[in-house]
């Protein structure tokens, strides 16, 4: 896909994602939070769902979580506008509960178009529902664990337009609530700038 059949192939999916009402999150929903980046990112991370600043914006890792994650990315000399970032759920559940698998299983296909379209050849899976969701999409279904055991290790894939390497990592939240965990952070995002060399 050239540039722009992706730019007009997202357009298509932004456009589903803001009238859909597949599950019951649309209606408690300001905005609906599609993803923004590079639409041929090298990176794509992936969180599991918008929080009350996202679905006040649209705009996704817009809070605090965000501008940890900024950090992340300028500690190894990315951008956001190189990477495209993206959640599971794209709409935000009450009390920024955790997803539910109706509203995984609802908001799936848009994710798995994005993916499609980007054609990442990393994705960095943040927290453990998208890591799930991720290794469980990519047949890894058994080397599913909880993000503590397998945050920074690396799992290759082939797919149909390359080699692809899966990075679960903590979600940059963490590091909201537990300054200590940013340390760790800072090192699993060591993995990703290794495997862009």
């Amino acid at each position: 896909m050239n540039k722009q059949e992706k730019e007009k192939e997202m357009e298509k999916i932004k456009k589903e994602i803001q009238l859909c009402s597949k599950c019951p999150l649309s209606q408690s929903r300001t905005n609906s939070v599609v993803g923004e980046g590079n639409l041929s990112a090298t990176v794509m991370f992936i969180g599991e769902a918008p929080g009350f600043n996202e679905d006040q914006t649209g705009h996704p890792f817009c809070g605090a979580a965000g501008k940890v994650l900024d950090e992340l990315l300028q500690s190894v000399n990315l951008l956001r506008k190189d990477i495209y970032i993206t959640n599971i759920l794209k709409c935000r559940p009450p009390q920024n509960r955790d997803p539910l698998p109706e509203e995984i299983k609802a908001c799936a296909p848009y994710l798995n178009k994005q993916i499609e379209i980007i054609q990442p050849k990393i994705i960095c899976s943040l927290g453990n529902y998208a890591t799930k969701f991720i290794l469980e999409k990519y047949g890894l279904k058994e080397q599913i664990q909880g993000i503590s055991k397998i945050h920074g290790k690396i799992f290759t894939i082939n797919t149909l337009w390359n080699d692809l390497f899966i990075v679960p990592l903590y979600h940059p939240a963490v590091a909201t609530y537990n300054p200590l965990m940013k340390k760790i952070l800072l090192q699993d995002f060591q993995i990703i700038k290794k495997i862009l060399s």
